[in-house]
């Protein structure tokens, strides 16, 4: 009978899956190409306003989004430096002199290169979900942001971004869809 006790039970929990975890499957990816579709509800506008084109990245910090509809514009990122293109006009500055920018794209950059600890110095996180399907979830901790933005929302299956929800604190909010183009094969 004592034998009896010592059935198999298990005795340890599955590991959770919390930003250490989600950080460490980001982190695998070096680059990557996808297409976006996003909508933006904006208070004043009866409708929302749609877009889309591309997004770039290459590790570690290098990413750019191509609008191709409505009309071509696009947002590169390379280190601190920082290129807007519209309308056949161009304009670069340094992230270091728009402090809210900054922290959005650390934001997104942080997130495609699974750096934790950037993350949590800009933003309050919160992981949710399984390495098949996941939520990021980015309260901003700096108070002229956080007058600005209310939060960010990063969901993904495994080491692919998918949907990116953004919130403004006035009630504006913006939802982007991403699929991930296959990568190239060279022969």
């Amino acid at each position: 009978m004592a034998s009896a006790a010592l059935v198999a039970r298990p005795s340890f929990a599955a590991d959770p899956f919390d930003l250490t975890g989600l950080a460490a499957l980001l982190a695998q990816r070096k680059s990557g190409e996808a297409r976006f579709e996003e909508t933006r509800l904006v208070s004043g506008l009866e409708g929302p306003l749609f877009s889309s084109g591309t997004l770039t990245f290459t590790a570690p910090d290098a990413f750019a989004r191509h609008t191709l509809r409505p009309r071509p514009e696009s947002m590169a990122v390379q280190g601190n430096v920082i290129t807007l293109k519209r309308g056949g006009r161009s304009r670069q500055m340094t992230l270091d002199a728009v402090p809210e920018l900054s922290t959005l794209v650390e934001a997104m950059r942080g997130t495609l290169t699974g750096d934790a600890v950037a993350l949590q110095k800009h933003f309050t996180t919160a992981v949710a979900g399984s390495p098949q399907g996941w939520k990021l979830t980015l309260v901003p901790r700096d108070r002229s942001l956080a007058a600005q933005v209310r939060e960010v929302a990063i969901e993904g299956q495994r080491g692919d971004m998918r949907v990116v929800s953004l919130w403004l604190s006035g009630g504006d909010s913006s939802r982007m869809t991403i699929e991930p183009l296959e990568p190239t094969k060279t022969p």
